[in-house]
Parts: structure tokens; sequence; C-alpha cells
């Protein structure tokens, strides 16, 4: 079952997962698979939460509890999952950064060789800071995003910089 985006959904089909409509109210899910959408609501939440407490696995695409706009934050999709976590009374296993199984997908994708010579770019320090220490790489921390000018990054990044182009600039000199 996904209580997500439509992206989310063909992810999950395109490993062969058969996806259950989170409508279908007597179809059995072996996994419930928590991500950010817009159109969240309690019966959602209600079928996501009575579909764990039947048994599915919880997990959560990411437990980043906000996403930035150009208005400011907005819920994100910790918040979702935190919600039928808290409804389900399950912890969720989280797929995305910084935790376990996303930097597996990394390792496999590029190797470990490689790692030390990879820049992890983000504007979270708790979510992307802290990927970069779980793959042994450096952490360029932007701050057009979550946290902006002066505020406290930890875990301190190698480079900063006000956005993207600002960090590859860093980069071109001391990587170039």
């Amino acid at each position: 079952m996904v209580l997500g985006s439509e992206g989310i959904r063909q992810a999950v089909r395109a490993v062969g997962a058969v996806v259950v409509d989170v409508s279908d109210t007597e179809a059995p899910a072996d996994a419930v698979i928590v991500g950010w959408h817009r159109d969240f609501n309690y019966e959602g939440l209600q079928r996501a939460a009575t579909a764990v407490l039947r048994g599915a696995r919880l997990i959560g695409t990411n437990d980043d509890a906000t996403y930035p706009t150009p208005d400011g934050p907005i819920p994100g999709g910790g918040s979702i999952l935190a919600a039928v976590a808290t409804a389900s009374g399950c912890e969720p296993l989280i797929a995305g950064k910084p935790f376990e199984p996303m930097a597996e997908l990394v390792r496999q994708r590029i190797g470990t060789g490689r790692l030390e010579d990879a820049v992890m770019v983000g504007d979270r320090p708790s979510t992307d800071g802290r990927f970069a220490l779980t793959l042994g790489c450096r952490y360029a921390h932007v701050e057009s995003g979550v946290t902006g000018p002066g505020d406290s990054v930890v875990p301190a990044p190698t480079l900063r910089g006000a956005n993207l182009a600002a960090i590859a600039d860093q980069l071109l000199v001391t990587d170039g």
C-alpha cells in the first residue's frame, strides 16, 4: 500500500510489486510505504495504520519533517510518516537519506572506493550532513533551503555556500 505520490507507486511497480490502493479497505498489504503527497487525509491515515496493525511493514521514503518552499517550510513526508507511525504504534524503516538502505544503494551504484572523493550537497544537516558521514564523503552545505546564512550547521560541512553554484565554484578551485 502506498500512502504517497504517483512517483512512489511507479517505483514500487517498477520492481515488480503490486500496489494496493489505499482506498481498498479489504486488500491485504505486506508493506505500507509512506511519502510526501498533497492529498493526505484521515481515511488514508486510517487505512495505512490499520494495514500496519494487521502486520504490514511500515516504510518511509524519508523522515524530513518539513520541505522548503519560496513561501517558507511546509509539512514534509516525515510529518505524514509520523502520523502513521503514531496511529499504528510502529517504528518505521526509513529508506532514504541518511539511513543505511539509501547508503547501501549508493555504495552499490558508485562503489566504495570512490566515496572519499564524493561530495554530498544539501541544505539539511540532519539529513544531508549525516548522510555524508554515513557514506564517508564530504558534505557541502547550501544555504538556499532549510538552513540559511549564519545558521548553525552540525555536522560541520567541508564546504558552505549560498547555493549550488557557489559550491560548484569552490569545488572547481579545490578539486579542479
